[in-house]
């Protein structure tokens, strides 16, 4: 599965990364290379952080589904109990 960006966000990204070179390495990397490299992040990396995002997504919903139980459980057969409670025997 390839990570596609809108054109946007491709934008900003090919510039942070020419802006990450001339401040942080002090080399200037001109806008082909910057795409060049983060066409290289998105193939190479990207599926890794991608797969690692849906695992932590799962596991999210697993506990929310796991919490369900806890937050629309409804006791039964409780009719009588709360009568008892409403009006003494006689």
């Amino acid at each position: 599965m390839t990570i596609e960006l809108n054109r946007e966000t491709r934008n900003t990204a090919v510039q942070s990364i020419e802006r990450y070179f001339e401040e942080q390495m002090e080399q200037r990397i001109g806008n082909i290379q910057a795409a060049a490299l983060l066409n290289f992040f998105l193939e190479e990396i990207g599926p890794c952080i991608y797969n690692q995002a849906v695992t932590q997504v799962q596991e999210r919903i697993q506990e929310r589904v796991m919490e369900l139980d806890i937050e629309c459980h409804e006791d039964e057969f409780t009719y009588w109990s709360k009568q008892s409670k409403k009006t003494p025997r006689k």
